[in-house]
């Protein structure tokens, strides 16, 4: 096994990424190994995702043990997303191994990486409108599961899972947020986390029958990933840098599928410049939209005379 101390490098920014925000993964990495690395979409997928089936758990873990993890959410989820999970990467199988379907990958994975970076706006925009979500010190909100729509989200999240490794936490978190508004924010992670681990294991188990699994690859990416994660989610607690974070993760995820969809590189320059002028407008608004401290009235100090006390002259 041949180790590349650069994808490993990567896989260590990808995972600190990941450990302090919660987001990115295969939205990051994939358009990384093949954008930077030159390596065919196919391989990508396949050692990406036998990489998350590694890290998955020990996340899970953690919000199994605190009891943040919705498990009638997660059947359900796990019924529709396994299977197409699996059926995903048969799919891929199907297309045939030739150039002109690593082409086509690329822009279907481009395509999945501009729906995964408007996804992540439109939760955003979900937890704006939604104000601050319950806490684990609020009283608990019962959710009742809608069966049939959670098993479709979990349909068309292992489907794109098994085709491209993007969407285990971009796209079903956005959708089960958008089912259960009233989920609290460490189930919802909880939740999202616990289905993922099943799915991504049979995405994984599929290419490694069928795709183009790469063994020196995926050590690699482990490597450097591993403590990536444990970093990023030892600092993440109480951290604001997260905040700075997540909106460079949607600029980073544009453009990643905007490239590989075919759109040239000046064209780029112009999406990002126009996106830094969106944001900077953005702040500005939420400046203006502060509340002004009001001032502290001046507290009178010993000799001093009140201003009412002082007599008008005629």
């Amino acid at each position: 096994m041949e180790i590349d101390p650069l994808v490993t490098l990567a896989g260590v920014l990808v995972g600190f990424v990941v450990g302090l925000t919660g987001m990115g993964g295969g939205a990051l990495m994939t358009p990384i190994l093949v954008l930077l690395f030159g390596v065919q979409p196919l391989a990508a997928v396949s050692s990406d995702l036998v990489a998350s089936a590694v890290m998955k758990p020990v996340g899970a873990t953690v919000h199994l043990r605190r009891g943040t993890v919705h498990r009638g959410l997660v059947t359900w989820l796990v019924l529709g997303s396994v299977p197409a999970g699996f059926c995903g990467v048969l799919i891929l199988r199907a297309m045939g191994d030739g150039e002109a379907v690593q082409d086509r990958m690329k822009i279907f994975m481009g395509a999945v990486l501009i729906v995964a970076a408007l996804a992540m706006l439109a939760k955003a925009e979900l937890d704006r409108r939604r104000g601050p979500a319950p806490t684990d010190d609020d009283a608990a909100v019962e959710v009742t599961v809608r069966r049939l729509p959670t098993l479709a989200v979990g349909v068309v999240g292992g489907l794109v899972v098994g085709m491209t490794s993007v969407g285990s936490g971009s796209l079903i978190i956005v959708l089960l947020l958008a089912l259960y508004p009233s989920i609290r924010a460490s189930q919802l992670v909880g939740t999202d986390l616990a289905q993922a681990v099943p799915l991504v294991a049979a995405a994984s188990l599929g290419h490694l029958l069928f795709g183009d699994f790469q063994l020196g690859l995926t050590g690699s990416l482990l490597i450097g990933s591993l403590p990536g994660v444990y970093l990023g989610a030892r600092i993440s607690a109480g951290s604001a840098t997260s905040a700075l974070i997540r909106p460079a993760i949607v600029v980073v995820v544009s453009l990643s599928g905007l490239k590989l969809v075919g759109v040239p590189t000046g064209a780029l320059g112009v999406v990002l410049a126009l996106m830094l002028v969106a944001a900077a407008g953005a702040v500005a608004r939420g400046r203006r939209a502060q509340p002004a401290t009001p001032a502290t009235p001046a507290v009178p100090g010993p000799g001093d005379t009140p201003v009412e006390a002082v007599p008008r002259r005629p």
